[in-house]
């Protein structure tokens, strides 16, 4: 029983973890149909700003983590977009290869600004006891800003105004300008945030995984790997897609080595998009969010 109870909390961090690596990706792409490819860059920065924050100015973990780090990640979505991304909508081709050069300069400038080396900051969470075995702490909080983003997307697209309007420009945009909306503003406002929703996964993973410069490679494999099995829906293909390869990976971990859990999650993903090419929420719950 207490294995039990360590072994699904376990998944459950798994799939939290998948969550916050790709749900700025299902952001952007899911609501603006733009392939980033230097999302996992963006996380890298926010990591970076997280431990910048708490090693050298001794800004709280807490503060650096879940304000400061997505903050100025979201800042630099925006610039981003006004001054890349907004001159290539519509040429899919001409985005991805943008947002490629700019993940290779931001590793160049992390590099020659941090080293090649791994950074990161300690767990500020103890463990616990479930009978004889042991859990993270940091586990625990990782699942509760999981929750409390999705949660938190769900009630921004559900009920305000500017979700809202962010769904309709994004379906119509000429119909949505002709009732009041401004397009272009949303856009630049859905980039940020999904930017900001990055640097957040970047900095909560932090303590976990370290961060060097090289690190979004690692992370935007997975994030569009969940994001592509999770199909169009934002939050509900997001979760679906987390939930599902999150436990297949786990459990094959728990039985074997970390390693063989990555070539599950892979396989997963393949045998997925091979029998649902548009994703879970191609096929199931389509008019969800």
């Amino acid at each position: 029983m207490d294995l039990a109870a360590i072994f699904s909390i376990e998944v459950v961090g798994a799939i939290a973890t998948l969550v916050l690596m790709s749900i700025g990706l299902a952001v952007v792409f899911g609501m603006m149909k733009i392939i980033n490819l230097a999302h996992g860059e963006f996380m890298m920065l926010g990591g970076y700003v997280a431990i910048l924050a708490t090693n050298r100015f001794g800004v709280p973990i807490w503060l650096s983590m879940l304000v400061l780090a997505p903050l100025v990640t979201g800042l630099f979505g925006v610039l981003v977009e006004r001054l890349l991304v907004r001159h290539l909508y519509g040429r899919m081709i001409d985005t991805m290869l943008a947002t490629w050069g700019l993940s290779l300069a931001l590793v160049g400038i992390a590099t020659m600004v941090f080293g090649n080396t791994t950074v990161g900051i300690s767990s500020p969470l103890p463990g616990f006891a479930i009978g004889r075995f042991q859990g993270s702490g940091y586990t625990l909080f990782v699942i509760a800003v999981a929750v409390a983003v999705l949660a938190g997307l769900w009630l921004l697209f559900r009920f305000t105004d500017l979700g809202l309007c962010a769904r309709a420009s994004m379906q119509n945009a000429a119909m949505a300008a002709a009732l009041g909306a401004n397009p272009g503003r949303i856009y630049t406002l859905t980039f940020g945030f999904g930017a900001a929703l990055s640097g957040l996964g970047g900095a909560v993973l932090a303590p976990v995984s370290g961060v060097i410069p090289t690190i979004g490679a690692s992370y935007i494999a997975k994030a569009f790997i969940t994001v592509i099995g999770g199909g169009s829906a934002v939050i509900t293909g997001n979760l679906a897609a987390s939930g599902l390869f999150g436990a297949v990976s786990q459990a094959v971990t728990f039985a074997t080595t970390p390693v063989f859990g990555e070539v599950a999650l892979l396989v997963a993903a393949v045998l997925l998009i091979r029998l649902l090419p548009q994703g879970i929420t191609g096929r199931f719950f389509k008019k969800s969010i």
